[in-house]
C-alpha cells in the first residue's frame, strides 16, 4: 500500500547556520522534487521571515521548524537561567513557525544535546520532573502561538534521559498536554529500537513528524534500514505527514564537529538529496 505523505530535507545537509541568504537553496529543493524543507534554527536574528515565507511561496514548499539544543539551552539543568535562556529560545522559533505557516517546532528539546551521563536515579528523577515541568510551560506557549511540539528521542551517545519512543511516551503522558507531540529519527531508532515497527505503533496518532538517514547518517536506500519495517509503522499508524532526510554536511566543521561526521557520506551533497529523494519516492510509492 502507498504512504501518503510528504517527502522533505533539511538544509542541514548542505548548510549551517541557516540564515535568510540559504532560501537560495529552495530552487533545487524544489526542482528535486520535495515538497517540504526543514529549517533548522540556530541562530533566530539571523532569520527575516519575510523573506523566507515569500521564498516558500515561490517554490512551492512547505516550512518544517526544527531547534537546536545546544550546551546552553537545557531544561534539566539545575541552574533556572538555562530554562529561562531556552523559553526564550523556544518561543523564538514558536514565533517563526507561525510566522512561516508551519503548525510545530521539532527537537529533543528536554535537554541539551550532547548531555550524556551515567547519573543516580535518583538525579534523573530530578532532571525528568524538571523536563516535564518546563515542557508543560512550553506547551502553554506552544497553544498561545497556535502551535504543537514534536518531541524527539535520540540515542544514548547524545542523550541519557530520552532514547526510545517508549520513554518519549512515557514523558508525554507525564507532560499531560494535547500540545505535545511526537517527532521519530530513523537514525536514533536504528540504534536504540529493537522493533522498529513496533516503535512506530507506540507513537500511534502523537507522530507528527518523521526524520530518516541510512543507519550511518548516510543517503537512504544505501544501508542496512529496514525500510519495510519503517513503512510497516507508518501504515499502521495512518502517517500521513511528511517524511524529511536528515544529515548534515562535513564542509561545516562546527556542525560536523557536533554530529560526529568525519567523512563525506554521498559523492556530493546534491547527489545526497536527489539519490535520497528518488529512494524514498519509491519506497513510498511500492
Amino acid at each position: 500500500m502507498a504512504l501518503d505523505i510528504k517527502l522533505g530535507v533539511t538544509t542541514w545537509l548542505w548548510t549551517s547556520p541557516f540564515g535568510s541568504e540559504s532560501v537560495s537553496l529552495f530552487p533545487k529543493i524544489r526542482k528535486m522534487g520535495y515538497d517540504a524543507v526543514e529549517i533548522p534554527v540556530e541562530d533566530p536574528l539571523l532569520i527575516d521571515t519575510g523573506i523566507v515565507k515569500q521564498a516558500l511561496a515561490d517554490n512551492g514548499l512547505k516550512p518544517i521548524i526544527c531547534g537546536a539544543f545546544g550546551p546552553g539551552r537545557d531544561l534539566t539543568h539545575e541552574d533556572p537561567s538555562f530554562h529561562k535562556t531556552s523559553f526564550d529560545y523556544i518561543q523564538q522559533c514558536l514565533q517563526i513557525s507561525a510566522e512561516l505557516g508551519a503548525s510545530f517546532v521539532a527537537g529533543p528539546m528536554y535537554s541539551a544535546v550532547g548531555k550524556a551521563r551515567l547519573v543516580s536515579p535518583e538525579q534523573k528523577k530530578i532532571e525528568w520532573d524538571r523536563a516535564v515541568s518546563n515542557l508543560y510551560k512550553v506547551c502553554q506557549m506552544a497553544k498561545s502561538a497556535g502551535q504543537e511540539i514534536a518531541l524527539e528521542a535520540l540515542n544514548r551517545f547524545e542523550t541519557d534521559l530520552i532514547n526510545t519512543t517508549a520513554d518519549l511516551m512515557r514523558l508525554i503522558e507525564d507532560i499531560n498536554h494535547p500540545a505535545a507531540k511526537v517527532l521519530l529519527d530513523g537514525f536514533h531508532m536504528n540504534i536504540e529500537e529493537p522493533d522498529i515497527e513496533k516503535a512506530i505503533e507506540q507513537a500511534g496518532d502523537k507522530l507528527i513528524h518523521v526524520q530518516v538517514s541510512e543507519n550511518y547518517r548516510g543517503t537512504p536506500g544505501t544501508g542496512q534500514t529496514r525500510w519495510d519495517a519503517y513503512k510497516r509503522g507508518l501504515e499502521k499508524v495512518n502517517y500521513s505527514g511528511t517524511v524529511t532526510i536528515e544529515s548534515f554536511t562535513p564542509e561545516i566543521k562546527e556542525l560536523a564537529g557536533a554530529v560526529c561526521i568525519w567523512r563525506p557520506l554521498a559523492e556530493s551533497q546534491d547527489a545526497f538529496a536527489a539519490d535520497g529523494y528518488k529512494f524514498l519516492k519509491s519506497w513510498a510509492a511500492d
